[in-house]
């Protein structure tokens, strides 16, 4: 697992069937931007859990699914500076 904030969502219209319609987000762990499948609803600037992997695919709903980084909650407190 990864802590990552959420930057802004990313929008592309044109996918594969798998991928159908959710949420994609551009999230930063601090380091490096990626992608994350969004199945839990969040937005910019909220500190996130992230799954990768096979947890990543199951987590989106799927282990067929084709994501490698999946939100898996958002954070309700964090004191990033600790």
């Amino acid at each position: 697992m990864r802590i990552c904030q959420v930057e802004k969502p990313l929008v592309s219209t044109n996918r594969i069937a798998g991928l159908e319609h959710k949420l994609l987000q551009v999230v930063n762990d601090g380091k490096t931007k990626y992608v994350a499948v969004d199945p839990v609803g969040c937005k910019p600037g909220d500190w996130v859990i992230c799954v990768g992997s096979s947890a990543a695919r199951e987590a989106a709903g799927s282990k067929e699914y084709p994501s490698d980084l999946t939100i898996v909650g958002i954070i309700d407190y964090w004191n990033e500076g600790a």
